[in-house]
């Protein structure tokens, strides 16, 4: 146990035992009775039938696998795993073990199923620019033609440390090694590259082989180089035989080994056929001595810690473009990197955290100022989210981001107790775009979806969720979300064993309507999360409600200013052209001076929010 941790705990039932003793000591009445249980705990399990808990969620479609993409054994195989998604226009399109399957969404209500591409490879993660859609492919199963033959026979190896990545995305066994099946001309482990100008017919133009495969990868744009686009592939398996993949060395005492790097692949949009490694940059080494792996040496980090890998590899980056910088989730270290010239990418700092077993996903807040890391603990196969598993494990560390360097802020984790017929951990999601806050939508796997306020890194909250009961009840197999991620205006689950979810914000206490409304004013042509895009509001009272909604729940304005500058923008949307309307514009313009003046005196989120209230009355009005 952490020492942090354990402190929480004295902490927690010291107070308590002084407040019974208090109690007792004064003859005073009982205390209050505890919390309501959460809804989501003791739910019915059930493939199609399972129990639903849901706070400020609501599920509106529900597609399962399209026939090929269901495990034909019923009973979980992870070759016929939903895996991760990406967006364009009205198309959604979800990786699978097995392949990639396209659905449309133009009506989210009737999402339907347009195409199943079998094509397997491992857990096939996604994204897609333009015409061109980008397959990641790590498993040993994997063909250069998308084929199903099984590989050659094994043959005697030099060492067993090889194998493809673990189940959802659980590392591989080893540091390293060559691998223990014969050499194959036709294996295929790397980035596979489709031409999709005719989404019902893909046609494969590129395969990008790599020494450890792709067990993800990140698409970059550079904002000074519109001819290219570039890939960084994470590989995580052990290095692949040199006599399969010229080039590919194994041994990490090797200056030209290929751990301790990520591939940097060039995509010559004019010529993308052409697309190639470029770069295999040290983003791991001693700045100093110039040690290759010059991070986390592997084990924990003293009694009651987790024991995480050796850093000579990122399980996923994800890149800022419009920041310019990127944030890897690797095996044992958070990471912090400069990509304004992405093939060379810089790091800038690196963390560890004694609560994290494997670091596995990052997502930064829009305006740049935090980035919250995953623990992948029990690489998404295990329950880790019991009654008796420990809240800072398996979860979200989220740090600020203060001259170029992270600093701690706190832990989130998913608040229900989920049984041991559930895997459950911190695994993928997106921010939702709500001005005024910082909120992720979240996959925990069977522990579902959790809708999170981070906007105070030191004090998450939860505030919505969406989950259902166990998929059997006598056996744990590997299912739930594997991602959920906001697009235009709802929210998509990925769901590894069931198919793919379709879910709504409906609002509460904790999330207004005008806040919701405000979030759907953000639409994009394009949506790769782990390329995170930046979220730019319209000038819209829309936006200046879903503000004063905030303010009004932190209390940093009176009742009565808030109800006037409500009334005023009311009245003045109804107000036809004249020069009433023109006295209007101005008493509210006078308004958000005020506001611009109060922010001077607030602080934090609430400093902000009166700055952007201002600003955003002011500029709706001068349209």
């Amino acid at each position: 146990m952490s020492s942090v941790f354990a402190r929480r705990l004295f902490s927690i039932a010291a107070l308590s035992a002084l407040v019974v003793g208090g109690l007792q000591a004064q003859g005073a009445q009982q205390a209050p009775p505890a919390a309501a249980p959460d809804p989501r705990v003791g739910l019915k399990a059930g493939i199609r039938d399972a129990g639903i808990a849901a706070k400020g969620m609501e599920l509106i479609a529900s597609l399962p696998k399209p026939a090929g993409f269901d495990d034909p054994s019923g009973t979980g195989g992870l070759a016929f795993a939903n895996s991760d998604i990406a967006f364009q226009k009205n198309l959604l399109i979800l990786g699978n073990f097995n392949g990639i399957n396209f659905f449309d969404v133009e009506d989210p209500k009737r999402a339907k199923h347009q195409l199943a591409m079998p094509c397997p490879g491992g857990q096939g993660d996604v994204s897609v620019y333009g015409k061109l859609l980008f397959m990641s492919v790590e498993a040993t199963n994997g063909r250069v033609d998308c084929g199903v033959a099984p590989p050659p026979p094994a043959a005697p190896a030099a060492s067993a440390t090889q194998g493809a990545a673990g189940a959802a995305g659980a590392p591989a066994a080893g540091r390293g090694g060559r691998g223990a099946l014969a050499p194959d001309p036709m294996r295929f482990r790397g980035v596979r590259i489709f031409d999709i100008s005719n989404v019902l017919k893909p046609r494969q133009i590129a395969a990008v082989q790599t020494c450890r495969g792709s067990h993800t990868h990140t698409l970059v744009t550079d904002p000074k180089d519109k001819a290219n686009i570039y890939i960084y592939g994470s590989g995580t398996a052990g290095v692949r035989s040199g006599d399969e993949l010229k080039g590919c060395v194994a041994d990490e005492g090797d200056p030209e080994t290929a751990l301790f790097s990520i591939d940097v692949i060039k995509v010559p949009l004019a010529a993308p056929e052409t697309a190639m490694v470029v770069n295999r940059p040290r983003i791991f080494a001693d700045p100093t001595t110039g040690q290759l792996g010059g991070l986390w040496q592997g084990g924990d980090h003293g009694k009651g810690t987790q024991t995480s890998r050796m850093t000579n590899q990122c399980h996923d980056i994800t890149v800022y473009p419009a920041l310019g910088l990127a944030a890897g989730a690797c095996s044992g270290n958070g990471i912090l990197l400069d990509i304004s010239d992405p093939v060379h990418p810089k790091r800038l700092d690196d963390v560890a955290d004694p609560s994290f077993a494997y670091w596995h996903s990052a997502s930064f807040n829009n305006d740049g100022t935090k980035v919250l890391f995953t623990d992948e603990w029990g690489g998404g196969t295990s329950p880790r989210c019991r009654a008796t598993d420990l809240p800072n494990w398996g979860a979200d560390a989220i740090f600020n981001i203060v001259d170029k360097h992270l600093k701690f802020a706190g832990y989130y984790k998913m608040p229900a107790a989920q049984t041991d017929q559930e895997n459950c951990v911190a695994h993928n999601g997106s921010l939702i775009p709500v001005p005024g806050r910082d909120i992720k939508v979240q996959a925990w796997y069977q522990g579902g979806a959790s809708v999170v306020d981070f906007t105070d890194g030191a004090h998450p909250v939860e505030i919505a969720y969406f989950d259902r009961g166990p998929i059997f009840a006598d056996k744990l197999v590997t299912g739930g979300y594997w991602s959920t991620y906001w697009y235009n205006g709802n929210i998509y689950g990925s769901e590894i064993f069931r198919g793919l979810d379709v879910l709504k914000l409906v609002p509460t206490d904790m999330l207004t309507q005008n806040e919701i409304d405000a979030a759907m004013l953000v639409k994009f042509d394009e949506l790769n999360v782990q390329s995170q895009p930046q979220f730019v509001w319209p000038a819209s009272f829309t936006v200046a409600r879903a503000y004063l909604d905030q303010l009004a729940r932190s209390k940093a304005l009176p009742d009565a200013r808030i109800a006037e500058t409500r009334k005023a923008m009311s009245d003045l949307e109804a107000m036809p052209a004249g020069a009433a309307k023109t006295k209007a514009v101005a008493d509210l313009n006078a308004m958000a001076a005020a506001f611009a003046t109060d922010a001077a005196k607030a602080k934090g989120a609430d400093a902000a929010r009166l700055r952007a209230l201002a600003k955003t009355i002011t500029a709706k009005n001068a349209k």
